[in-house]
């Protein structure tokens, strides 16, 4: 990497705690998962794991837990239990939590009524992790299998490489509500949800899939925590920024619908923006459902009723009289 700074199309966001924050919530709630304790205190478990794993009072040993991150080592230790979020594991002075996405033989998998029973065939195992998130005063230990697949040390290495703005490529390695995971090579990467494309995302499973390798752009980094933000759309054109130009109010645009609701339905003009047709702009028999009239995939034509190019508001209308 040399000093010179390089100039970017589109400015790169602050990313700040909050922000972090806010995803971590987001992934708390998208998997069932509770915070695991270094007291021994438990998150709820399945029967199975109850029986199979009886409570005691288990200490984690921190300067341990703190050397085995800042080494970037692969330690085994014993699946003792599990939750709806994942693995409860420990041995050897150390207690933490393996999420479910952190798994090599279960990432991407999304079927939930599965994983009680996919997650029921590691009890006794022993895996081969990496710490990769250390809070002690949180008592948050999470370990991953899937960092353990890189070598030792190669996590310092990658992160004394990366900057913010830089252009790097990933594999995703996991999909899930708030966004995709990327493996940059023995880092995670995070590409939020809102990241993923100028133009409203339902699901990130629309924009990229399982596997795919992906160029993305650098946000933020934060080594001491393991985290990386990336974006998708920040590599491509913002086309909010030539809309006003290109979308003038009362013109005629061809667009695809991109989802079907009860109050409209969205379409995505050939620029990547997306706008609103509500359910008064579109042509239909009364009292016939409006998904019997627009699907998805849909091609349309449709007139600009107003745009508010910055706060990426754009209304449509299929009527044309």
């Amino acid at each position: 990497m040399t000093g010179q700074k390089r100039k970017y199309e589109n400015p790169i966001p602050e990313v700040d705690e909050g922000w972090w924050a806010s995803v971590l919530a987001e992934e708390s709630r998208a998997s069932g998962s509770a915070p695991i304790r270094s007291d021994g205190n438990r998150p709820q478990l399945s029967d199975e794991a109850k029986q199979s794993s009886p409570e005691k009072k288990v200490t984690a040993n921190w300067t341990q837990v703190k050397d085995l991150y800042m080494r970037d080592q692969i330690i085994d230790l014993t699946v003792t239990g599990h939750n709806r979020g994942g693995l409860l594991v420990e041995g050897d002075g150390l207690y933490g939590f393996v999420p479910f996405s952190h798994l090599v033989d279960l990432a991407g998998k999304i079927e939930i009524s599965e994983r009680d029973h996919d997650l029921e065939t590691y009890m006794g195992r022993s895996l081969k992790l990496k710490v990769i998130e250390c809070v002690p005063e949180d008592g948050r230990v999470v370990f991953s299998e899937r960092a353990a697949q890189s070598e030792p040390g190669k996590r310092a290495e990658l992160f004394h490489a990366l900057q913010a703005g830089q252009r790097v490529q990933g594999v995703v390695t996991n999909i899930t509500d708030f966004g995709v995971f990327i493996d940059l090579g023995g880092v995670e990467g995070l590409i939020h949800i809102s990241e993923l494309s100028w133009g409203r995302v339902t699901h990130p499973s629309q924009i990229v899939k399982m596997g795919n390798t992906i160029d993305v752009q650098v946000l933020d980094l934060a080594p001491e925590r393991c985290r990386v933000a990336l974006s998708l759309k920040r590599l491509l054109p913002n086309p909010w920024l030539t809309a006003t130009t290109e979308f003038p109010e009362g013109s005629t645009q061809n667009g695809v619908i991109t989802s079907v609701l009860s109050f409209g339905a969205f379409a995505r003009l050939e620029a990547g923006v997306e706008g609103l047709i509500h359910v008064s702009e579109i042509p239909q028999a009364e009292g016939k459902p409006l998904r019997e009239t627009l699907s998805e995939g849909q091609q349309v034509q449709v007139r600009i009723l107003h745009l508010d190019a910055p706060h990426q508001r754009l209304g449509l209308s299929m009527k044309f009289e």
